[in-house]
């Protein structure tokens, strides 16, 4: 199963400047799988430990000496660990502060010895740690659930693959491609990114199977429940985790939530979801150049799940006769996909974070689904399950913040129209004139690279 990360992991091992590498993402996204895999092409030996599964040898990285760890831990692995040509591979750092401390001492005394790490629960261990933080010392990557086109390889549609990542606005192509690759869309809808249930499709072609991985992982989220606090606190996340598969893209209210608790525990449970990378929070922001974070309103926010079949599977979608089937979130759907697409599709070094806008006033309501940077420049996103749908929040957002252009996603065929009018209810504007950029969903991936051209 090839993995986009892979191509960065090649740039990092090459770099003049490496440093230890620390990849963060939810629990069983791929992140030991291509470590592994990037080994084993790239190093003649692979030292790895799982800091989980064997905390007998956490006193090992007690010494903070680099030297001395590495000459034990390849007594104990009985893997001679050789500067250039092996790849020290540290699996769920999380449970060891002392390693992650450790880790200045490898860039700084052992620069020559190729450093990974990993760990699903790394946010909390580095929000809470006691040790100081190698802070400018190590390298931060982000992994996610497959990508559409990362599942069209997995599946075998690599002609696909190449077709979308070649597509230019300058193009066209028939109805009969795009109809094919929707459906394949709807597909991932209900598969979603997760390795293990890519990989069991690829090799089965059925549906069924798929429903107990997505149980089984939902399981073992709640399970880590139990790492977070107390027993009432627990209950808290697991409100917000089924809150969340029915209101994705919706502004969260507490008391939809749980009315019987108090906001700053439900609050706080969305923070540590974030946290785990289970849940991703895009929050209202009132700017409308860069940087996005700089007006932020921490405390409106809307959620989107971390995987869309896991979402469809909380959501109690089963998988079959999905061809046919017509869900009464479509809408939820698409906006879901196209955040995790554009979270995925970024830098793997930059932690992705989500915007949109919205206006709560009297006769005169509106939301932006999305506020994404391009370059330099601010673009407004709606996002639509079908073909059409009214855009009157994406006018009143150019007429207010006097922006020329607008993105939509929807099931339609790309286009780009120029010199739209449209009729806008505001004190001093009545009426503007815009651009549309029209993408189909599954070129969300290619957003920056096509939007930046024009």
């Amino acid at each position: 199963m090839d993995r986009l990360i892979e191509e960065y992991l090649a740039e990092w091992k090459d770099s003049l400047n490496r440093k230890p590498l620390i990849i963060r993402g939810a629990r069983q996204v791929g992140k030991t799988y291509a470590i592994e895999k990037f080994a084993e092409k790239n190093y003649r030996r692979l030292l790895k430990v799982n800091l989980e599964q064997d905390r007998n040898i956490h006193s090992v990285f007690e010494s903070m000496q680099p030297d001395q760890i590495i000459n034990e831990l390849s007594l104990l692995y009985k893997v001679p660990a050789e500067d250039e040509n092996t790849l020290f591979f540290i699996d769920e750092i999380q449970v060891c502060p002392k390693a992650i401390a450790s880790l200045r001492y490898f860039y700084e005394q052992r620069p020559g010895l190729h450093v990974i790490c990993a760990g699903s629960l790394l946010d909390h261990t580095l929000n809470e740690i006691q040790y100081s933080m190698p802070v400018g010392r190590i390298d931060f990557a982000y992994m996610y659930p497959l990508t559409f086109s990362e599942f069209l390889v997995a599946i075998g549609e690599h002609g696909l693959v190449q077709f979308i990542n070649g597509f230019s606005l300058e193009g066209s192509f028939s109805e009969a491609v795009h109809n094919r690759i929707l459906e394949l869309l709807r597909l991932y809808f209900f598969i979603g990114g997760m390795p293990e249930a890519v990989d069991y499709y690829v090799k089965t072609k059925e549906l069924s199977g798929i429903e107990k991985i997505h149980s089984n992982l939902i399981t073992s989220i709640e399970y880590d429940f139990a790492k977070y606090g107390t027993r009432k606190q627990q209950e808290h996340l697991k409100d917000v985790l089924h809150y969340v598969t029915n209101n994705v893209g919706k502004k969260v209210k507490y008391v939809n939530v749980n009315r019987n608790a108090p906001s700053s525990l439900l609050k706080d449970a969305f923070l540590k979801l974030e946290m785990s990378r289970i849940v991703h929070l895009v929050r209202h922001t009132r700017s409308t150049g860069i940087p996005l974070s700089q007006m932020q309103d921490n405390d409106v926010f809307k959620p989107v799940f971390f995987d869309i079949g896991v979402l469809n599977h909380i959501a109690g979608i089963r998988l079959m006769d999905i061809d046919n089937l017509v869900t009464a979130f479509e809408g939820a759907l698409a906006e879901q996909f196209v955040f995790q697409e554009l979270m995925a599709s970024g830098e793997p070094y930059i932690e992705q974070k989500l915007f949109y806008w919205i206006r709560e006033a009297k006769n005169s309501n509106a939301e932006i689904d999305c506020l994404y940077q391009i370059g330099n420049s601010i673009y407004p996103i709606e996002i639509k399950a079908g073909k059409r749908g009214k855009l009157k929040s994406l006018h009143v957002f150019l007429a207010e913040k006097n922006k020329e252009t607008g993105i939509r996603f929807n099931t339609d065929i790309p286009s780009v129209g120029r010199g739209f009018t449209a009729r806008v209810n505001l004190p001093d504007r009545e009426e503007i004139t815009y651009n549309l950029v029209s993408l189909p969903l599954y070129l969300a991936c290619r957003l920056g690279s096509m939007v930046i051209r024009l």
